[in-house]
């Protein structure tokens, strides 16, 4: 292995921002003259080759030149850098808009589909499959509306684009704090503590907690004031108030749109091209899994409010009957620790991220029968690691698959939570040869503290896991076009091989395979392991009626024909739906980045998905976890076809039948029936 070369070179990460700017600029005017090139054919010169393969060659160098340069402004330190590669992102929106209102290329894409139609001229699968979702895209674009409408809608879409960026900019670049004494820090684990900004105010001490998830979130679960947590949550929820018109703003385009091109609702034309197909089918399907968790979720609260008032008696602080937002993650966890005697802070022990990473590459690494080399490359910052990857027995540079970085720990203006960005999608070049893909992982693990090395709660884990599901999908999708490789996928089907890999974190031998104690080194116990697996389905009611109201919100801005007071709406609908209370909180839809960056009327995805993932999960996997044998069955079945085939084609061959919620629903409600 030492001695193989990747046949392909990793990327450089030293551009400056001029450098963005200009090879941004470029690959626009390349694309562009590519383009107009194909606009310029006559009907009689429009084929399958010189349209369409002419069409995906010009997108794939297009989106692996713009990607890396697009991706600074997610982790790089210079200011300047992150505004370079935000702007390029904007020009590059700006181009796909041009782009996909081009009515000569599609006239181009009609012309050569009658060609290939009237010569018999015969496709595979995923030929016919690019050529249609080519023609899908020129109607989902408004191609067939008047020259002015469609004029009208090619600024709409800019603005829209823009407005969009505008808000996540806002996300990333959020760098408040919140400011705390010791004492009202009462309860939050010390190691935390030691990793917060203290500074003198006055005559006190005083501790800057950010809004990032290792920050807040223990705040949450272990401050004793409930003032503490009162002021923490409304200034968490409030940190993106910025963000209130700007919402207003894209949602009304996007209404204006979706109107211009015919459909009913924004949501309608957005899920056209899902899984699910129509804004009704998602409103069904969230009204059936509500009415089936409300009365889990009724219990849950009944529990945890009965936990809060036994304590407010004991503390002698005011009891009003009712249970808030800043309640829930703590009494969820006081409910954890007493009902399983399960302490979060203690399992956090076993979870030193410097054996949990490795642990969990080589998990994936056998299942999958891959192998991660480290190698030292350009990467944009120190600390992130680079890995070639190869599969287990490869001899040659044929065994090559890609690369991925891991870059897993926080800093300023960095991405605040973890996600992956697939660099550079993996296609067949026009040479026969393959273009190798690229992924990153971003994510905010915890830092080494004076007192403890860096650890993980058994959530980061899990979530660890969950992203590395989605590098593989894209390291270990083998398709002929771009446009279908990896996590090309309909956006309610992408979270499944993930979510599905969840379940891993439950399975007592791989929790005993990633767990050492940071002192003793010596793996969880048989009965964490079983308090652990317990836990996972403890207050599960209220845990996805809070997922719904995302999901609900979400589609009801999206299906609304007139605009609302967003804030209002926000807290009234969390309010019946999640069944918490909340006062003051303001505008918390400020940070709800999921409907500005890609998940707009899709937030519903997350809990779909899940129904196939659980399926997948308790048909093949259950009975071994580990069996690389399922691995195999896995990689190409599920992983390797990528987005080149109907996704429910990919899971009925997978699981020998068409899948159903059975495991679903057994998996949330099985204990609770």
């Amino acid at each position: 292995m030492a001695s193989l070369n990747p046949p392909q070179a990793a990327p450089k990460w030293t551009h400056t921002p001029e450098e963005v700017l200009t090879l941004a600029k470029q690959a626009i005017a390349e694309e562009r003259a590519r383009q107009d090139k194909i606009a310029a054919l006559k009907p009689e010169e429009a084929t399958f080759e010189s349209v369409f393969l002419a069409l995906a060659a010009g997108e794939s160098k297009f989106d692996s030149t713009i990607e890396p340069l697009t991706f600074y402004q997610n982790v790089s330190i210079s200011k300047e850098l992150r505004d370079a590669s935000n702007e390029a992102e904007q020009l590059s929106r700006d181009f796909g808009v041009e782009a996909s209102m081009r009515l000569d290329v599609f006239r181009a894409k009609q012309a050569a589909a009658k060609h290939i139609k009237e010569s018999g001229r015969k496709l595979s699968l995923e030929e016919q499959r690019l050529v249609d979702k080519m023609l899908l895209d020129g109607k989902r674009a408004g191609l067939a509306l008047p020259d002015e409408e469609r004029e009208k809608l090619t600024a709409l879409k800019k603005e829209l684009s823009q407005t969009c960026l505008e808000f996540s900019k806002n996300f990333n670049e959020e760098n408040g704090v919140v400011t705390f004494t010791l004492d009202e820090l009462k309860g939050v684990p010390e190691d935390v503590i030691s990793g917060y900004t203290k500074h003198t105010e006055g005559e006190k001490d005083v501790y800057d907690v950010t809004f990032k998830t290792p920050d807040m979130f223990p705040i949450f679960k272990y401050a004793e004031n409930p003032d503490t947590r009162r002021t923490a949550y409304e200034k968490f929820e409030n940190r993106l108030a910025i963000n209130t018109p700007v919402m207003s703003k894209f949602l009304g385009l996007r209404r204006q749109i979706a109107k211009l091109l015919g459909y009913p609702t924004w949501a309608d034309y957005i899920t056209e091209v899902k899984m699910v197909k129509s804004a009704k089918g998602v409103k069904e399907f969230l009204t059936e899994l509500e009415q089936k968790l409300r009365p889990v979720g009724l219990k849950d609260r009944e529990t945890l409010l009965a936990l809060k008032k036994e304590e407010h008696d004991e503390k002698g602080l005011p009891f009003d009957g009712e249970f808030y937002l800043w309640d829930y993650r703590y009494y969820d966890r006081k409910h954890i620790e007493r009902s399983l005697s399960l302490d979060d802070s203690l399992v956090k022990e076993y979870f030193p991220v410097s054996k949990v990473v490795p642990a969990i590459l080589d998990i994936y690494q056998n299942l999958l029968e891959v192998k991660f080399v480290e190698v030292k490359g350009e990467t944009w910052h120190p600390e992130v690691q680079m890995f070639a990857v190869w599969e287990k027995d490869a001899k040659d540079e044929s065994g090559f698959i890609g690369y991925c970085y891991l870059d897993l720990f926080p800093r300023a203006s960095k991405y605040s939570h973890a996600a992956v960005w697939p660099l550079l999608q993996g296609y067949e070049k026009a040479d026969g040869s393959r273009n190798y893909p690229i992924t990153a992982m971003v994510a905010n693990l915890a830092k080494p503290t004076p007192a403890k090395p860096a650890l993980m709660r058994h959530d980061d884990v899990v979530t660890f896991f969950h992203e590395m599901g989605h590098v593989f999908h894209g390291l270990l999708s083998r398709t002929k076009f771009h446009r279908f490789h990896g996590t090309v996928v309909a956006g309610d089907f992408v979270e499944a091989p993930s979510q599905m890999l969840e379940n891993w974190c439950f399975e007592p031998k791989v929790l005993e395979l990633m767990s050492s104690h940071y002192e003793t080194q010596k793996p969880l116990s048989a009965e964490l392991i079983d308090k652990i697996i317990k836990s996972r389905y403890v207050n599960v009611g209220l845990f996805y009626l809070r997922q719904l109201f995302f999901a609900n919100f979400d589609l009801k801005v999206h299906t609304d024909q007139d605009p609302a007071d967003y804030t209002e709406l926000w807290n009234s609908m969390r309010e019946s739906i999640s069944l918490v209370k909340g006062k003051n909180l303001g505008a918390g839809q400020g940070s709800f980045n999921h409907i500005a960056g890609g998940y707009d009327a899709g937030y519903y995805g997350y809990t779909y998905s899940l129904v196939f993932a659980a399926d997948m999960y308790a048909t093949i996997f259950k009975k071994d976890p580990l069996d690389p044998s399922r691995g195999r069955l896995y990689r190409e079945k599920i992983l390797g076809p990528g987005g080149s085939r109907d996704e429910i084609d990919s899971l009925k061959d997978f699981l020998g039948r068409e899948p159903n919620a059975d495991a679903f629903i057994n998996e949330l409600f099985g204990s609770q029936a």
